[in-house]
């Protein structure tokens, strides 16, 4: 697996999913010496607009502005161009070809990564849903799609991670977020269920993980971070490659 060059303090993207412009620049304040990947998402940016993302890149920080567009064609090509002369490093979008291709068509530096299943969704869900076969195949079956039309990445769970770098090779960006510790301490809230450690996710073939409320409601949460890079540090040596 050939490993892109990106620096530990960029690979853990940390969620700003707060409720306030303040707060999460109390979070930037506090983790900026350690992080420098903020995704801002449907309810910081709802609470904040554009003004939270101008906040993190003044910073000299990175933005993932995790909105997870969906509409019809027309209308994402003119929501992405709403991204444009924001310094934002991803936006991601979600749904079919034409969907997807109308976002890769404005995107103008903004790197796309396509949403294949959420992590909060389990092999029940699928079925549910009306999919009777197996979650990996759906994730690879959208990836696939997602990149031929130019998406720069996806967005996956570290158990489809695997599949997809067997597949489709190393030429595009695995972002995986449903990280949780080692530590089997319960998480308040916590609705993910693909879920798979920093190192995991990295030694599976991940470039980047999203990481939240494992930070976010931990005791010391720098210690949280220090702790996931680390982990990040010895999926990325060579006995893993």
């Amino acid at each position: 697996m050939n490993r892109k060059n990106i620096p530990i303090k960029d690979r853990i993207i940390f969620a700003l999913d707060v409720d306030s412009k303040e707060e999460a620049e109390k979070w930037v304040d506090m983790l900026g010496s350690h992080i420098n990947f903020f995704k801002v998402g449907l309810q910081l940016f709802l609470a904040g607009w554009f003004p939270v993302i101008d906040m993190i890149t003044k910073r000299g920080h990175k933005v993932m502005c995790d909105l997870k567009i969906c509409d019809v064609p027309e209308t994402v090509k003119l929501a992405l161009r709403q991204l444009r002369h924001r310094n934002i490093a991803f936006a991601t979008v979600i749904g079919n070809v034409p969907i997807v291709k109308a976002a890769v068509s404005e995107k103008n530096g903004v790197k796309i990564l396509a949403v294949t299943v959420l992590t909060s969704i389990g092999d029940e869900d699928i079925k549910e849903m009306g999919y009777e076969g197996p979650i990996e195949n759906l994730v690879l079956y959208r990836a696939k799609r997602a990149l031929e039309v130019g998406c720069d990445g996806i967005i996956s769970s570290g158990t489809e991670a695997p599949l997809l770098r067997d597949k489709l090779g190393d030429n595009f960006l695995i972002v995986t977020p449903g990280i949780r510790p080692d530590t089997g301490d319960e998480i308040p809230g916590d609705d993910q269920k693909r879920i798979v450690t920093a190192q995991n996710a990295i030694i599976n073939g991940a470039d980047y993980v999203v990481v939240g409320r494992p930070i976010r409601t931990a005791n010391d949460p720098i210690a949280v971070v220090e702790s996931m890079q680390q982990e990040i540090q010895k999926g990325l040596s060579p006995q893993f490659n």
